[in-house]
């Protein structure tokens, strides 16, 4: 039997971003570092016309926080009166949309993608998120790639949902399971 061994010298990064030209990618870089991410520029229209000149599509109300990173604006949709909370990373090598009156509190993490284990090359196997209406995403949250959370769901502090959680529902854990039903006044 021959030992098979990871070799990550044949990844190949290079089109992980199919959304962008490599010169787009590296002004949204720039762009991000120095006018979205940081705290010390409280203006939220001015975030909200960069992002979209990067490709976000972004309704109205929204609430972008300081420290907030955006991998690839150009596969980002946000609906209206959404918030995004301090230091939340939505590293996006797929598409994420975030339904209307969203929140995703503080530290929550969206992962679209991941590395291919099976393969000895580890591609990237990257999955789209989908938050819809309604949902709640508590403070050091991770939703992994493929994962939709359906309306009014919600995924406790702390928590990591690897599978879809369904609407008005409560999940928690590691891995995320249901823990009861979410009941709205």
């Amino acid at each position: 039997m021959s030992e098979k061994i990871i070799d990550l010298s044949k990844f190949d990064s290079r089109g992980y971003n199919k959304g962008a030209g490599t010169i787009k990618i590296l002004l949204w870089y720039f762009v991000n570092t120095l006018f979205v991410r940081p705290a010390w520029n409280p203006i939220m229209c001015s975030k909200f016309f960069l992002l979209r000149i990067f490709g976000a599509k972004l309704g109205k109300n929204i609430c972008l926080k300081p420290g907030v990173i955006i991998k690839s604006p150009w596969y980002l949709v946000v609906g209206d009166n959404s918030w995004i909370g301090e230091n939340v990373w939505i590293d996006n090598l797929d598409r994420v949309t975030i339904g209307s009156n969203v929140c995703i509190s503080q530290g929550a993490m969206l992962l679209t993608g991941n590395h291919d284990y099976t393969d000895r090359f580890m591609p990237y196997r990257n999955a789209p998120i989908i938050l819809e209406d309604g949902v709640w995403i508590g403070a050091q949250a991770v939703v992994t790639s493929g994962v939709t959370a359906f309306s009014c769901s919600i995924l406790t502090v702390g928590s990591i949902a690897t599978k879809d959680m369904q609407a008005n529902e409560i999940y928690q854990g590691n891995p995320a399971i249901k823990i009861r039903e979410r009941i709205l006044k």
